[in-house]
C-alpha cells in the first residue's frame, strides 16, 4: 500500500470520527501512575511575505532595520538560519493546516476568481479539530486563505477570521477590513489590521489565563508585510533617512546559467537617475515601504509577550514566530515570492519555549513548514492523526547542533493540489513554471518542471544569491545525480504521483544561450 493510499485512507477515518479514541490524552487514568508534565500553550504567529532581510537579528538584515522584540524572542529561543515555508500564501498555509506539502492535500482548489478557493473537509481535515479533541482551546485570529470554510467549531473554539478568499465581501490588505467573529456575519472594525489582530490576540491570552484546565493553541496570522505594503501612521516616516539598498547582481537580465524564463525576466527598470525602479518607485524606497509595515508586527509581537509574561504563561507557551514564505526585493529580477531561490523564499524561523528550547542559539539545518506541525504534536504529547510529511525537531530546538538527516522539499504547483499535480505539463503563474527543489546541508538542488530543461544545483555555503550554477559544470555530474536521486527519493516517501510524470531534464551540460534581454513578460 502507498503512502498517497495510507494517508487519504487516515484523512477520511478521523474526518468521520473513527480516529477519536486514539486522539485522547492518556492522563490521569490510574492513581498510581505519576502526574503528566503540563502540556505547553502554542503561540503560532504567522506573518505574511516576510523575509529574513526585514528581521534585525538575521545576518543578511539590512544594517537600518529595527525589529528588537523579535531579535528579544531569538536571543531567548533558537533562530534558523534557513526555513522554507512554501512557495506562496495559499500552499503555505495549507501546509501549516494539514502538515503536507500540496501534493499531499486532496480537494483544495481555487474556485471564480484569484483568491477564491474550496476544500471538502471530509477528504482534507485540518489537524487544529485533533487539538481540540486532545483536550486544547483552539483560536485563529487574521488573514484566512484556504477555502471560504474557516472551520469554526470544528477546527477553532474562538476564531477572529479577515477571510482573503471573499476580499468582495471582508476587504482589503491593512484597511477597511470586515472580521467573522466566531463564525458569525463580518462586520466591519476599522482601524489598522496588524494593530487590530494584536489587541485580539492579548485580549486572547488574557482570557485564556482565567481557566487553567485546558491548554491553548492561537494561530496569530497577520496580513503583514504584504503588498501594498502599508504602514501605521505612527511609522511613516520611519527609515526615509536609511542608506541606500544594494542592488543584487542579477537584478536585470539575462541570466544565461538559470533556466530559460530566466533569461529575460526582469520588473525592473533604471529610472532616469540610473537606479533600479519599478514604476514610480526605486528600489531603496520599496524596501524601505516595506520594512515601515514590519514596525508595527514587532510592536505586535512585543505585546503579546508581555500579556503572556504579565500573565505568568509565559514560561509554558511554545512561541513560534515565522512567515509564509519570503519576498525578494531585486534578487533574480523579481519583486515578488513564488520562485525557487532563497532571496524569494527564506522565511524567519525563530521558536521558544525554556527548559525545552535551547536559549541564544542558531540552528544551521535547514527545515520546513511542514516540520513545526510534528513537532507541536509531540509537545502536546498527541499522536499525529494522520502521516504528515515534516518530521519532529525536538531534537535540534533541545540541541541545534544535534545530527539532523532530513532534507527540505519544496515544491510549486500554482494552485493546484492533490491529484491535480500530477500532471506537471500545466501552465506557471507569471511566467514562472512549476518546480521542486530540495535542500539538504549546503546544497540545494532545483528541478523546473518543463521538458529538457536544465537543472540547478547551488553550494549555498559558497554561493548564498545562487548565482553559479553547479548542474552546468562536468565535474559536479555525480554530485548532481545524487541530489536528483534525492530529490525523487523525497517525493516517493511523501506519495507524490507526479515522480511519474516529471518531464525529462536537459542532456547537455552546455551553458545554455540567451538572447539579448529586451522588456520582461508580464507577471511578478
Amino acid at each position: 500500500m502507498s503512502a498517497g493510499t495510507t494517508t487519504r485512507r487516515t484523512f477520511l477515518r478521523f474526518a468521520a470520527g473513527g480516529a477519536a479514541a486514539a486522539l485522547c490524552p492518556r492522563i490521569g487514568l490510574g492513581r498510581d501512575r505519576p502526574a503528566a508534565p503540563k502540556r505547553p500553550n502554542i503561540l503560532y504567529i504567522f506573518t505574511d511575505d516576510q523575509s529574513v532581510r526585514s528581521v534585525g537579528c538575521y545576518p543578511e538584515a539590512h544594517r537600518w532595520v529595527r525589529t528588537p522584540n523579535i531579535d528579544r524572542l531569538a536571543s531567548q529561543g533558537v533562530r534558523f538560519a534557513t526555513c522554507y515555508t512554501g512557495a506562496w500564501c495559499m500552499p503555505s498555509r495549507a501546509t501549516a493546516l494539514t502538515g503536507r506539502l500540496g501534493h499531499g492535500i486532496e480537494s483544495l482548489r481555487m474556485v471564480g476568481r484569484y483568491p477564491g478557493s474550496t476544500y471538502d473537509p471530509k477528504q482534507c481535515p485540518f489537524w487544529p479539530a485533533a487539538f481540540r479533541k486532545g483536550g486544547y482551546f483552539t483560536g485563529i485570529i487574521g488573514k484566512w486563505h484556504t477555502g471560504s470554510d474557516s472551520g469554526h467549531g470544528r477546527d477553532w473554539d474562538y476564531s477572529a477570521i479577515w477571510d482573503h478568499t471573499r476580499p468582495e465581501i471582508y476587504g482589503g490588505y491593512y484597511r477597511g477590513q470586515k472580521i467573522s467573529f466566531n463564525g458569525g456575519r463580518p462586520k466591519p472594525v476599522g482601524g489598522y489590521s496588524t494593530d487590530n489582530y494584536t489587541r485580539w490576540a492579548v485580549a486572547f491570552v488574557r482570557d485564556r489565563a482565567k481557566d487553567t484546565s485546558k491548554p491553548w493553541y492561537l494561530w496569530l496570522c497577520y496580513d503583514a508585510v504584504h503588498g501594498p505594503y502599508t504602514s501605521a501612521e505612527r511609522h511613516k516616516d520611519d527609515y526615509k533617512a536609511a542608506s541606500p539598498v544594494p542592488v543584487p547582481k542579477d537584478i536585470y537580465p539575462p541570466r544565461p546559467t538559470k533556466p530559460t524564463y530566466m533569461h529575460r525576466y526582469g520588473v525592473w527598470r533604471r529610472n532616469a537617475a540610473g537606479r533600479p525602479a519599478k514604476g514610480k518607485r526605486t528600489l531603496t524606497g520599496s524596501v524601505q515601504q516595506y520594512n515601515r509595515a514590519v514596525r508595527a508586527l514587532d510592536e505586535g509581537v512585543g505585546k503579546v509577550i508581555a500579556a503572556l509574561k504579565d500573565t505568568g504563561q509565559l514560561d509554558n507557551t511554545l512561541v513560534v514566530f515565522t512567515s509564509d514564505q519570503g519576498f525578494a526585493w531585486g534578487q533574480h529580477g523579481f519583486a515578488w515570492k513564488y520562485a525557487p531561490y532563497d532571496a524569494n523564499l527564506r522565511a524567519p524561523l525563530i521558536v521558544r519555549l525554556p527548559g525545552t528550547v535551547a536559549a541564544g542559539k542558531v540552528c544551521t539545518h535547514p527545515v520546513g513548514g511542514q516540520d513545526l506541525v510534528p513537532t507541536f504534536f509531540a509537545l502536546a504529547g498527541l499522536p499525529l492523526p494522520w502521516t504528515m510529511h515534516g518530521h519532529d525537531m525536538t531534537p535540534i530546538l533541545k540541541d541545534p547542533a544535534a545530527d539532523w538527516p532530513h532534507p527540505v522539499l519544496m515544491e510549486n504547483t500554482k494552485y493546484y493540489y492533490g491529484k491535480d499535480t500530477e500532471r506537471t505539463t500545466r501552465p506557471g503563474w507569471g511566467s514562472v513554471p512549476w518546480w521542486i527543489f530540495l535542500r539538504q546541508g549546503r546544497y540545494k538542488y532545483i528541478r523546473t518542471l518543463v521538458a529538457d530543461e536544465i537543472e540547478e544545483l547551488y553550494d549555498l555555503e559558497a554561493d548564498p544569491e545562487e548565482l553559479d550554477n553547479l548542474a552546468l559544470k562536468p565535474v559536479h555530474a555525480k554530485l548532481l545525480a545524487d541530489y536528483r536521486r534525492r530529490t525523487i527519493d523525497e517525493l516517493k516517501r511523501t506519495g507524490a504521483g507526479m515522480v511519474k510524470t516529471l518531464p525529462p531534464v536537459k542532456a547537455s551540460l552546455a551553458v545554455p544561450r540567451s538572447p539579448h534581454a529586451a522588456a520582461p513578460p508580464p507577471g511578478g
